[in-house]
């Protein structure tokens, strides 16, 4: 957070008991995979402050109605941290719809963390409850389908069959049970290999849909941050005022990047997502 400049003045420091019993930093390890090999992630997030986070620890009315921040981002990662986890993600979103604060939510569905609470069946409880109070709905080819209970038509258990026209129907019914939604996104990979990526996006806003360039056979040095590298590219644009077209090529050109280096933090700049966006090649820069 020190490197990227990030204001740490709302960070709620919890005391270290020289060991991590009481409260550690939650971890995560991912072994990226390559060829045939696929990707494994291992989440260590117990004991985590984050999952001990309660719904009256921070001063959200502080936040959103007296600080003005203009946009509250939470995920399911976090949601399934705890129950106290997903009632700290309500109470937050509560305080900042009414503040007028836009809310995205990126599903990230992510079996291992509900296995102990519930499983799938938990997730889709929890995740509708959190779907009411979005305006951007974010996820991939089967977070729609595990975290909130919706079908893409015509998807194999492999995910190999990203018609875009399936996802936009699917998208229909999440818009349609959800009107709140103002902006909801989908990333399509299609995993050839853990090294060879079929990689694209699709936007539905005010009733149209957007989609990405799909970038077929895409080389994948590390796909952890993909998703999220979307999700902050979409969310960069939209507060950028850029249009939803450029909004979903944001995104995908970011999530791009981020999987050309190791580990789920992008280090692209501005400039790098729009050299991406234009197709400009890949020879050196001097």
């Amino acid at each position: 957070m020190l490197q990227g400049g990030v204001d740490l003045s709302h960070v709620k420091w919890i005391p270290f008991d020289g060991t991590g019993r009481a409260a550690r930093v939650g971890l995560n390890f991912t072994e990226k995979g390559f060829g045939v090999r696929a990707a494994v992630g291992c989440s260590d997030r117990a004991h985590s402050a984050a999952s001990q986070l309660q719904p009256g620890d921070v001063d959200w009315t502080q936040l959103f109605q007296v600080e003005g921040v203009r946009w509250f981002h939470c995920g399911g990662i976090f949601a399934a941290l705890s129950p106290t986890a997903a009632e700290t993600a309500i109470a937050a979103m509560q305080v900042a719809r009414a503040a007028g604060t836009v809310i995205s939510y990126d599903l990230n569905f992510r079996p291992s963390l509900w296995k102990s609470q519930g499983g799938t069946a938990r997730a889709v409880e929890v995740n509708r409850k959190i779907a009411s109070l979005v305006d951007v709905m974010i996820g991939n080819e089967e977070d729609f389908t595990a975290a909130l209970g919706f079908q893409v038509p015509f998807m194999d258990e492999h995910i190999s069959k990203l018609d875009p026209a399936n996802f936009k129907k699917m998208i229909s019914e999440v818009v349609k049970m959800y009107p709140n939604c103002k902006a909801v996104a989908t990333t399509l990979r299609n995993a050839k290999t853990a090294s060879i990526n079929d990689w694209g996006a699709i936007l539905w806003s005010d009733g149209q849909f957007y989609e990405a360039p799909l970038r077929e056979n895409l080389e994948v040095y590390d796909r952890v941050g993909g998703g999220d590298s979307f999700a902050s590219g979409l969310t960069y644009a939209l507060l950028a005022g850029k249009v939803p077209q450029e909004a979903v090529e944001y995104g995908a050109a970011h999530g791009a990047l981020a999987m050309t280096t190791p580990g789920d933090t992008s280090m692209a700049t501005l400039k790098e997502v729009e050299s991406v966006m234009k197709g400009k090649g890949a020879r050196v820069a001097r």
